[in-house]
């Protein structure tokens, strides 16, 4: 029971990532508020506080933490993924990812690091996209680089009080993950390559993701801040040679 008595706030919490790691600070004794752009999801644990919030929506998210106080924990997990590159990309396009990924990090830490008790640990779900390009997703990976940055600014700015750390994940297995293959020429190829490329010989699983940030959002984590932890089952550990042929 690692995070008993904390209160926390997990963004996109009704799938993939953010599923996991709601599911888990649960487990570990957390009070759970999540959120989504859709409605509440049927299976969503009933202990579990749900609210229907666009987090790119500043007006929306400064509602939403009026109602918020003695937080211990805010998990930036919403995200959206276009598979595009530059020049295919829309100001549609932009607005949407640019919006969830980047924009939405930022309204919620703003509106919420002054509703944060001393000591409070927030996590920004980045990605090893933000420091390696995929390709065909430029937009994407611009967003991750901002939250990034934005990680490393709030840890300065407003520590001791307040750690911020960012967890970099690699390919899990979420309908990203498949999305993202679709753009290859050939996925099935694409995916045995990618998979080769990892010293674990697996892709990743919301649960991988979410024992890292219940560390970092325990009292175990006390001096990381300022950090971007990879997860990626070693894949960016890799010269760019396939293993596989070795």
């Amino acid at each position: 029971m690692k995070l008993k008595t904390m209160k926390a706030i997990v963004t996109g919490g009704s799938q993939g990532i953010g599923r996991g790691i709601v599911e888990a600070f649960l487990r570990e004794g957390a009070d759970v508020i999540t959120c989504g752009r859709s409605a509440s999801p049927a299976n969503l644990p009933a202990q579990c506080e749900y609210h229907q919030l666009d987090v790119a929506n500043p007006n929306a998210v400064n509602e939403f933490a009026a109602r918020v106080s003695n937080l211990d924990i805010l998990v930036n997990n919403a995200g959206v993924q276009v598979e595009k590159t530059v020049t295919e990309s829309t100001d549609e396009d932009w607005e949407q990812v640019m919006g969830a990924n980047a924009r939405g990090v930022f309204n919620m830490c703003r509106a919420l690091i002054p509703r944060m008790n001393d000591g409070a640990s927030i996590i920004n779900i980045g990605s090893i996209s933000g420091n390696v390009a995929d390709p065909s997703m430029a937009l994407y990976n611009a967003s991750k680089a901002f939250v990034h940055g934005l990680t490393r600014s709030i840890a300065v700015d407003h520590g001791p009080a307040i750690r911020c750390n960012a967890i970099c994940p690699g390919w899990i297995e979420t309908g990203m993950l498949e999305a993202g293959f679709a753009t290859a020429a050939k996925p099935e190829s694409a995916m045995q390559d990618a998979l080769a490329r990892h010293p674990v010989r697996r892709f990743g699983k919301p649960e991988d993701i979410a024992a890292m940030a219940v560390w970092l959002a325990s009292k175990e984590a006390g001096f990381a801040t300022g950090q971007l932890f990879t997860i990626d089952g070693g894949m960016t550990a890799s010269s760019p040679l396939n293993p596989g042929l070795f």
